[in-house]
């Protein structure tokens, strides 16, 4: 198990343990739907059914990572760290930024390759550069020339 010093040390490590966009959606939708019979439990005065949110929600996401990231949840080994970075991964997803989240996954699994102390599997994911000739023209729509 990898120890980290604070949660922002954690949180590239977190959004690396979710490198492939299905996965972070996975989560997304199951602490949304969590979340929903939660408040429905609560509204219909339903504890039985209240104490099945949280077993919604985390059994959706582990699934996520058995079946389509391939590797262990983070919760195992940081439960409170793994619930706040989730929630800062899905307000991230709802200001429409999940490409940001999956360019920080990227550069956290590069940094984990070749890093087997930590005794998990790691995929590499490459992102090639986007590379412009210094001599190449650039055409801009509207114009002529």
């Amino acid at each position: 198990m990898r120890t980290f010093t604070s949660f922002e040390e954690f949180f590239p490590y977190y959004v690396g343990a979710h490198s492939k966009a299905a996965t972070r959606w996975v989560h997304f939708a199951g602490t949304h739907l969590g979340a929903a019979v939660g408040v429905t439990a609560i509204a219909r005065r339903r504890p039985l059914l209240l104490a099945t949110a949280p077993v919604i929600s985390y059994g959706i996401a582990w699934f996520s990572h058995f079946v389509i990231e391939r590797n262990k949840p983070a919760t195992f080994g940081h439960p409170l760290w793994s619930f706040r970075g989730d929630m800062r991964m899905i307000a991230t997803m709802w200001r429409g930024n999940d490409a940001e989240l999956g360019r920080l996954a990227a550069q956290t699994k590069g940094r984990l390759d070749g890093d087997q102390s930590a005794g998990a599997e790691v995929q590499s994911i490459v992102v090639p550069p986007r590379v412009v000739e210094p001599d190449a023209e650039v055409a801009v729509a509207g114009t002529v020339g």
